[in-house]
């Protein structure tokens, strides 16, 4: 089947897509964006995390064909910014595996809440894990974001 969508503002499509396919497939091998990762394929470590329609999405659970005509930004197509930098200032970046479902999910948290609680931060990231860092860099990120 074929697959049109418009990823990271940019109409895209994709061939040959077998019903099973994951978006989360479809958006790193067939498109070119290899930025969500592919790590547990269970939506349990959210390392795949893009927005559909507006929604963070895990990818890997996300048949390809429900993608048809919607809107989906990866991590690629989100504007370089205060969360990026302040994952790097706040060193919450070691092997950056986790890090591009981290940025989604703090950049969703950050656009619906400025200046969000530790228990809120939390809550947010609590669909992400991470194996290096011992999260509390990542929560300095997020609070050096947030300011």
């Amino acid at each position: 089947m074929r697959v049109n969508c418009t990823v990271n503002g940019e109409k895209r499509q994709a061939d040959d897509v077998w019903p099973g396919e994951s978006l989360l497939y479809v958006l790193r091998e067939r498109l070119g964006l290899p930025g969500s990762k592919n790590a547990c394929e269970q939506g349990e470590c959210g390392s795949c995390t893009v927005y559909l329609d507006g929604t963070p999405v895990c990818s890997c659970l996300v048949a390809a064909g429900q993608a048809e005509g919607r809107d989906v930004v990866t991590v690629e197509g989100l504007e370089y910014g205060r969360v990026q930098e302040a994952f790097v200032a706040a060193g919450a970046v070691q092997c950056g595996f986790c890090t591009p479902g981290l940025v989604v999910a703090v950049h969703d948290l950050l656009a619906r809440d400025e200046k969000p609680s530790d228990p809120d931060i939390r809550e947010a990231l609590a669909g992400n894990l991470c194996r290096c860092t011992g999260y509390e860099k990542i929560l300095d990120a997020v609070r050096l974001a947030a300011r």
